[in-house]
């Protein structure tokens, strides 16, 4: 009886053990089994025979097609990590080595230990399977919104960087320090995130042409940007330090103290307002140092407003409280304008948010009556329209700085204030200061007076229809009503504004001062310098070549260079114009016209791309140039557009196209034209063609009295037949608009030349 309680107990004892070593052997067959799962040469498609350019060659486009930033299938990022580690070690002779006499990818281990090499297999399977063991790694903090691609930094963070500043840490797997300091990145970031600060990891092992980029060549490392600039943090990483190293990254400038010693500092921080044509906002709150929170709302916004800042429980700062009638107990933000008397906007809060923030500045951060300073400026008060409903009016006053101007633009401020409408927005230039722009709305016309001129704009090329009010400025009672009028007028009547111009770029005033007129000549004139010394050298050189040579044998390759005949123009596919520099084009200075033929007339019509319409010209020979130049400045401001294309087709050599296209549409009002061909005139006809749907639209010319057939008026052809496309260019504008009817066919015409059509 003993005995068998004895054999039982161990027994009992047995079966933890047998248990253990059961759990023990089907983790090391998991692992093994885990471990030759994870191929590179079936992860590649190479065999084991595979040359490293066949490696790379599979690597290279594998990588291209799984990276995370152009492939979206969920598995693609662990797809594109196995392809990457793959490579480490099939690029590497020694690790490949390694892994072809081991199946494993230490290369520190020497050959000959392979007694020892199963272990070292189920040791480096137990690390590098972490899909099976989820082990913390070091970047257990970083989720998919801060990992950094090389790609996405570019477009997104290096740009967003000159609005708020950016913290990037550089880690890598299996890194304890990156461990370590893993809780006080993750403090800072749930303190400064809110505030508005960016952040970003950037994997060391995965995104080798970043780091390479950032300059980072160990983990961990910290990196700050700001306004495109990086710079590496060196000191011990704290959460104060980081908060002063992100400080530090930010401008010195950014926010004035204001206080109201002898109103000196005080009214000179309101009145900068009309110098940097800027707002300007005043922070009061009771502690010495300015926030961060605050300093990153003025970096972001530094472009457009001015910020000041104000103790409130500095000795000599009461007065300044008891002005605006302030209360102490929370933060207050004024904001004024051109009247520094009086604030426009005030908010007050205790805890500051950074979203009220800037919602209170974003509406408030364009003067009353700012000044044009800047093409960028000219974008965002005065936008493109885009429909009907969101039309955008700009009242622009042409004055001067001379103080004979003064009194008539406060009466231009006054008028803006007192007239605030959502479709309205008034501005002034100064005329000295932008010149190329008053040219084109004044027609070259130096004005001793100030002009005010109503405008909208219709494309980002600069194409505008404006009008001039008349009568001048002058600031009077008489000019108000009368500005007035004709405001109430535009809103009712769009068609108001009858004339139409292509701006040029305006002047940046803002930018930095240039060089002396010193400097300016001698660049000039170090173009044709470096062309001297090269000629120079050239010359040399060849002295020294030739010195052996007869001097006879340069003589050919003269009358070789003389030989070199450019072939005619009349050969040349396209017809390009070339316009003032001062007209600001989209992409080009001309525009490209192609002529319809039989080579072309398939590409750019039949198998004409879906989105795409073909703007063609019909014309004869007699009425080509004048009609071509017309054309190509009627329609250069719509040359930008990637989805227009511009053709020609010379109706003496295609007289049958035109009555068939619209003999196939039914156009209503053509039969009696159609009756005698002979005598139909076409030139001057637009049509805009979509060849993937089948329709077009048709511009018909303004009749101007001539016959082109008639050989005696052919001295007044030229001077007049471009009269014929005057209206073209609002015909332009309802396309764009897709106002205009449609004319379908079921099939496009052949385009037959004279000797078919006559056989």
């Amino acid at each position: 009886m003993t005995d068998t309680w004895s054999n039982t107990g161990r027994g009992l004892r047995t079966y933890p053990s047998l248990l253990l070593a059961s759990c023990l052997l089907i983790l090391t067959v998991r692992l093994v089994i885990t471990a030759s799962e994870f191929d590179p040469y079936s992860i590649l498609g190479v065999s084991r025979s595979a040359s490293q350019a066949e490696i790379k060659r599979a690597y290279k486009n594998l990588a291209r097609e799984w990276h995370p930033d152009k492939n979206k299938d969920p598995k693609a990022e662990d797809m594109f990590i196995k392809i990457s580690k793959s490579y480490e070690i099939l690029s590497n002779e020694e690790r490949r080595s390694n892994y072809d006499r081991y199946g494993q990818m230490d290369e520190n281990q020497p050959f000959g230990q392979s007694q020892h090499h199963g272990f070292r297999k189920f040791h480096n399977s137990f690390y590098f399977d972490e899909s099976f063991f989820h082990f913390p790694r070091s970047r257990e903090f970083a989720d998919s919104k801060y990992m950094l691609h090389h790609a996405q930094f570019n477009s997104d963070v290096l740009p967003d960087s000159y609005k708020r500043p950016y913290l990037i840490k550089v880690t890598s797997e299996w890194c304890f320090e990156c461990m370590h300091i893993e809780p006080v990145w993750k403090e800072t970031v749930q303190e400064l995130e809110p505030l508005g600060v960016g952040f970003g990891i950037v994997d060391l092992g995965y995104e080798r042409r970043l780091a390479n980029q950032l300059g980072a060549y160990r983990a961990p490392s910290i990196i700050g940007l700001a306004n495109g600039r990086i710079t590496f943090f060196h000191q011990a990483v704290v959460r104060e330090h980081l908060q002063q190293f992100l400080e530090a990254l930010l401008p010195q400038n950014l926010v004035e103290r204001v206080t109201r010693i002898n109103d000196n500092n005080y009214l000179a921080f309101l009145d900068g307002w009309h110098s940097e044509n800027k707002p300007r906002v005043l922070l009061f709150d009771q502690v010495p140092v300015v926030s961060l929170l605050y300093k990153l709302t003025a970096f972001t916004f530094r472009d457009y407003v001015r910020f000041g800042y104000v103790d409130q429980g500095a000795s000599h700062n009461p007065k300044l409280l008891q002005q605006f009638n302030l209360n102490t107990y929370a933060p207050t933000m004024l904001l004024f304008k051109e009247h520094t008397e009086k604030p426009v906007d005030i908010i007050q809060a205790r805890g500051m948010k950074r979203q009220l923030m800037d919602e209170f500045v974003s509406n408030n951060k364009f003067l009353q009556v700012p000044r044009l300073v800047s093409q960028q400026l000219f974008n965002e008060l005065c936008p493109v329209k885009q429909f009907h409903r969101r039309r955008k009016y700009c009242v622009l006053l042409i004055t001067g700085e001379d103080e004979a101007f003064l009194s008539g633009n406060k009466a231009f401020l006054d008028f803006a204030s007192a007239n605030k409408k959502d479709v309205l927005r008034f501005a002034y230039v100064y005329q000295r200061q932008q010149q190329p722009l008053c040219r084109a709305l004044l027609h070259n016309q130096a004005v001793a007076s100030a002009q005010v001129v109503v405008l909208e704009r219709r494309s980002l090329a600069g194409r505008v229809m404006y009008r001039s009010v008349s009568r001048g400025w002058n600031g009077s009672e008489e000019d108000k009503h009368h500005l007035h009028q004709q405001l109430e007028l535009l809103q009712k009547d769009p068609s108001y504004l009858t004339l139409d111009a292509t701006l040029p770029e305006l002047n940046n005033e803002m930018a930095p001062v240039r060089p002396t007129p010193m400097s300016d000549d001698l660049r000039e004139i170090m173009p044709l310098l470096s062309l001297v010394f090269s000629a120079l050298f050239i010359l040399f050189g060849t002295v020294i070549i030739q010195a052996f040579s007869e001097p006879g044998e340069s003589k050919p390759h003269k009358s070789k260079r003389k030989e070199q005949v450019l072939p005619p123009l009349t050969f040349l596919p396209f017809f390009f114009l070339s316009f003032d520099p001062c007209s600001r084009p989209p992409k080009k200075d001309f525009v490209e016209v192609t002529e319809l033929t039989d080579i072309t007339y398939i590409s750019n019509l039949v198998k004409l791309r879906p989105g795409h319409i073909n703007v063609v010209l019909v014309l004869t020979n007699i009425c080509k140039n004048a009609l071509l130049r017309k054309f190509a400045k009627e329609v250069f401001s719509f040359s930008g557009t990637e989805t227009l294309h511009f053709s020609f087709l010379n109706a003496d050599k295609h007289r049958e196209w035109m009555p068939s296209l619209l003999r196939s549409a039914c156009y209503v009002g053509q039969s009696e034209s159609l009756d005698d061909e002979e005598s139909s005139d076409y030139s001057g006809h637009v049509l805009a063609l979509n060849g993937y749907k089948k329709y077009f639209c048709l511009f018909r010319p303004v009749f101007t009295g001539d016959d082109p057939n008639n050989s005696s008026s052919e001295s007044s052809v030229s001077s007049d037949i471009h009269h014929k496309l005057d209206k073209l260019g609002m015909w332009m504008e309802r396309l764009m608009e897709g106002t205009l009817p449609r004319l379908h066919v079921s099939a496009w015409p052949t385009l037959d030349d004279n000797s078919s059509t006559e056989s």
